[in-house]
């Protein structure tokens, strides 16, 4: 999911992976989307689509694969829209933007608006549900909700403790992953609102992932461990690091996306690398490093979106750049 304007921190394998940051394959291609970097962004599932959260022009759609702006997409008439959060449905035909309170629902092909909404508290994370039929809501006042972005109306909400900073639904639609301030990460039944797994973190909970089987969940903390769990048993497959190094880089995991077939995660970070691991084994199979702008211009490559797409990857960046990796 894409992810709010944030500054975080890197959690990678070992100690040993830590130190060894330094290298990393270079993008085999940057394209600018934003001069002055972007507060947040999303990209489809296939790579295809990207929108971008523009510190300097608002939001926008685009064509990730010819890297064409293909609609502006603000909250407001004549006028440029912060855009905290946003996501694409499962089947790339929807996609949803949100301010801190506002958000509006798209078509893709078109670029119209379907609708706008007040949602019920600040508004820190989103994804979409099938045929973009519902919200999944972080929300700041300690809940996430699930919301009829086509009707209107909350249908189920997810209570926490703490601040909902990470969001994320099955492409079914029939679980909701959420992540807070209150360390944890959980899994909800959506029908019911019923909570099937809590995953203690050591800190507030800041990315978080469901695979397309929805056989398998991960989630990342600030300067602490990330985990690949099973989503059936709540059982712990992997965990991909841990460590005090961590709390010294000052670095954390901010996106992550499972593979298609669910095999492969692909996780980006604040010091702006990109990692595939091998989910069945919890092995890291290859890494890069994106693009960086020089120093007179917005050089924060903290990744914001990650896809899997055609025979490479994709990788969305606070400094305003996609990369494809190969």
């Amino acid at each position: 999911m894409v992810r709010t304007f944030r500054e975080f921190a890197l959690i990678t394998a070992t100690a040993a992976l830590i130190s060894a940051c330094s290298s990393g394959d270079s993008p085999t291609r940057e394209v600018e989307y934003a001069v002055q970097g972007i507060y947040s962004a999303a990209l489809s599932s296939d790579g295809r689509n990207a929108i971008v959260g523009s510190i300097q022009h608002g939001g926008s759609l685009w064509d990730a694969n010819n890297h064409e702006r293909l609609y502006n997409w603000n909250h407001k008439k004549d006028s440029y829209s912060n855009i905290v959060a946003s996501a694409f449905s499962p089947d790339n035909q929807f996609a949803v933007t949100t301010g801190q309170q506002k958000m509006v629902l798209w078509e893709v092909t078109t670029g119209k608006p379907h609708w706008f909404w007040n949602a019920p508290a600040e508004v820190l994370d989103v994804d979409l549900a099938p045929q973009g039929s519902f919200a999944l809501l972080g929300l700041g006042n300690h809940t996430a909700v699930y919301f009829d972005i086509k009707n209107g109306g909350v249908k189920q909400t997810f209570h926490h403790d703490g601040r909902v900073a990470a969001v994320d639904l099955s492409d079914d639609g029939m679980l909701a992953l959420t992540g807070s301030d209150e360390q944890v990460a959980q899994l909800w039944n959506v029908a019911d609102a019923r909570l099937l797994h809590t995953v203690p973190h050591e800190n507030s909970v800041n990315t978080v992932a469901l695979s397309p089987n929805s056989r398998l969940a991960f989630s990342a903390s600030q300067l602490d461990k990330a985990m690949i769990w099973d989503t059936q048993s709540g059982e712990i497959l992997h965990t991909l690091s841990g460590g005090e190094a961590f709390v010294q880089k000052r670095l954390s995991y901010t996106a992550a996306v499972f593979s298609p077939n669910s095999d492969q995660l692909l996780t980006g970070n604040s010091g702006g690398y990109v990692q595939l691991w091998d989910v069945r084994e919890g092995k890291e199979l290859k890494r890069w490093k994106v693009y960086f702008r020089d120093t007179f211009r917005p050089t924060s490559a903290t990744l914001y979106a990650l896809a899997f797409a055609n025979n490479g990857y994709k990788a969305l960046a606070a400094n305003g750049y996609i990369n494809e990796l190969e």
